[in-house]
């Protein structure tokens, strides 16, 4: 007779299964030690009794996958994987004669460019229609 309250094991991952994982836990941990205001933008910068620390978002993202075998047999199915980093300035922190003020970084270009654009949408088909007047 089974015992009721005995449990199934877990069935072992899958030995290529285990390395992807492994590979990426390494990646994030190395990219995450480097992904840094610092590696990206240098340490803060004193002159003139100034000193400047930059200030920026720093974000990374990592996907993966792997192959599988059926019964000890290669299949034709294969997996890849990739990663990423980005770094996007805020601004900087100023430390002058004990006073320490936060200068943000206006990103003109990302508020212009949507402006840019809406307004092109509303007058190119008023300019269209200027123009196949004008052909008539």
């Amino acid at each position: 007779m089974s015992d009721p309250h005995a449990t199934t094991p877990e069935p072992a991952p899958e030995p290529a299964a285990h390395a992807t994982v492994s590979l990426l836990e390494r990646l994030a941990e190395q990219l995450g030690g480097r992904a840094s205001v610092t590696a990206v933008y240098g340490e803060p910068v004193t002159a003139d009794g100034v000193t400047v620390v930059p200030v920026a978002r720093v974000a990374f993202g990592l996907g993966g996958g792997t192959g599988r075998t059926v019964e000890g047999a290669r299949t034709n199915d294969g997996g890849g994987g990739g990663g990423g980093v980005e770094a996007r300035p805020l601004g900087y922190i100023e430390i002058r004669d004990g006073v320490t003020t936060y200068k943000p970084i206006r990103d003109t270009w990302g508020k212009a460019a949507p402006l840019a654009g809406l307004l092109l949408g509303a007058a190119l088909p008023g300019a269209i229609r200027a123009l196949r007047r004008r052909r008539h």
